[in-house]
């Protein structure tokens, strides 16, 4: 009976501490993600295998589960066991993504996933964002060294090791993330501009000289001339009938089921998901989608304001703009703003790596944005 009343307490606990409107706002999006997941990938798999089958869909249940249970694992233990427990699990998806040019499954030409038979099939980067931005937001926020060039070092090195083995994959649209996260963050510590434009214009020579000169990253110079060159290239193929799709679903789409590009672009259900949604549900549903990620983004950038812990900042601002970026980059593909790049949509996308990675982050915004109570 006290043992009963201990887990109640516990819950209880965290259910009166938690931010309750951060937390509904998570909860609908994935709710969101699993109907379009039901809608979307159902008639894929009817087509395959001329069946009625919804493993897709049964697989997306079973990680939202899964993600659920990670966001209660991330958010109801304390700040301090939180950094350790991340910093631990930092090195460890460090090491599986230091596996990932060694034992990785190659798909069309690069090395993202592995599979250790003991574990399903998942993409190491996902598992290291999270803790990559705890890392780095607790070197710089660290009172053991005052020298703040010192602490950019640090953090700079921790990046580079992991953007060197993104790279080595390729995959260029994580190497960007990673990079983009980490002057996200040394811009919010304080850096004065005229050396973030210095280290910006720097990496842009880099990347520049890399993708022109480097034979392993042809195939960003090819995805990249396909893009302005309209006339060829597979990957304008995909974006074009992302945005067509768009077009033609107007303002209120459709209807569920009508839709035709999920079965004429592969992996539609995770790289193309917006416009699988505006062409079944139309333009208003996306404009709802987005404008919840806003409430949301804006809800957690309020709670930075209020917060006065350098490293709580610097983490909440580095997991929202993980999430706002990787939905910058998803919707200016499927609006061929971008060129291809292969990344999910944060919730909604089906894909059990990206949303174990993003129930990951929710759990540490929950956990850091708690009523300081007790």
């Amino acid at each position: 009976m006290e043992k009963k009343l201990l887990i109640f307490n516990f819950y209880y606990k965290w259910w009166k501490n938690i931010d309750k409107f951060i937390f509904f706002i998570i909860v609908l999006l994935f709710i969101i993600g699993l109907f379009f997941s039901l809608v979307s990938t159902s008639l894929i798999v009817s087509d395959k295998l001329n069946t009625n089958d919804y493993s897709f869909f049964l697989k997306h249940l079973i990680f939202i589960f899964l993600g659920v249970i990670v966001i209660f694992i991330f958010s109801s233990i304390d700040k301090k066991s939180l950094f350790k427990f991340s910093l631990l699990l930092f090195f460890i998806s460090l090491f599986f993504l230091i596996l990932v040019p060694l034992i990785g499954i190659e798909v069309k030409g690069s090395k993202r996933w592995i599979d250790l038979y003991l574990l399903p099939r998942f993409q190491p980067v996902e598992l290291v964002k999270p803790f990559l931005i705890i890392a780095i937001s607790l070197i710089l926020s660290s009172e053991k060294y005052s020298n703040l060039f010192l602490k950019y070092f640090f953090s700079f090195s921790t990046t580079l090791i992991v953007v060197l083995l993104l790279a080595l994959q390729p995959d260029i649209g994580q190497t960007l993330i990673v990079f983009l996260s980490w002057l996200i963050l040394i811009f919010c510590s304080g850096i004065s501009i005229t050396f973030l434009l210095i280290l910006f214009f720097i990496s842009v020579f880099m990347l520049s000289y890399l993708i022109i000169f480097v034979p392993k990253f042809e195939y960003i110079k090819n995805r990249l001339l396909s893009f302005f060159d309209t006339e060829k290239g597979t990957h304008n193929f995909q974006s074009d009938k992302a945005i067509d799709s768009i077009i033609s679903g107007g303002f209120f789409g459709k209807g569920i089921g009508e839709g035709t590009l999920k079965n004429k672009v592969p992996e539609a259900h995770t790289d193309y998901i917006i416009s699988v949604i505006s062409e079944e549900f139309g333009v208003v549903a996306i404009i709802l989608i987005l404008i919840l990620f806003l409430i949301f983004i804006y809800t957690v950038l309020k709670k930075v304001y209020s917060e006065s812990e350098e490293r709580i900042k610097l983490i909440l601002v580095g997991c929202i703009s993980l999430i706002l970026m990787q939905s910058i980059i998803h919707i200016g593909v499927n609006i061929r703003l971008f060129p291809t790049t292969g990344m999910t949509l944060p919730y909604i996308s089906y894909g059990g790596s990206s949303i174990i990675s993003v129930s990951i982050l929710s759990g540490i915004i929950l956990n850091l944005t708690k009523r300081k109570i007790d």
